[in-house]
């Protein structure tokens, strides 16, 4: 079992920036990264970083998010500039049990973005 707890989010202004963390523990991750759910909508995938450092972003956070930390260090950190009304949502960490082959996910936090 992997257990994941997320930190950071909060109410910023269009433009703003913010940082999230989150940290795993329990069994070994092999991939470490964000989903989104904005209100109203499905979950989505924001960033994530396997273990040897790759990372991966969506397009519409390409330029504007980056995620440092890596599944090795059961760490990783989103930092979130340039924040858009869209970006608004919760943000779930996830982490890819390297041994189930299970994605966990943390409780997740909430970032509101106001125009």
């Amino acid at each position: 079992q992997v257990q994941l707890m997320e930190s950071g989010g909060g109410l910023v202004q269009a433009g703003g920036s913010l940082r999230l963390s989150c940290t795993a523990s329990g069994d070994v991750v092999a991939t470490m990264g964000w989903h989104r759910q904005p209100p109203g909508k499905q979950r989505e995938l924001v960033a994530e970083v396997s273990r040897d450092g790759t990372t991966n972003y969506s397009d519409s956070v390409k330029g504007r998010f980056i995620i440092s930390g890596d599944a090795s260090r059961r760490t990783v950190f989103l930092q979130m500039t340039s924040l858009q009304v869209e970006d608004t949502g919760a943000y779930y960490c996830y982490g890819l049990g390297f041994f189930d082959g299970v994605q966990h996910w943390g409780p997740g936090t909430w970032v509101t973005v106001n125009s």
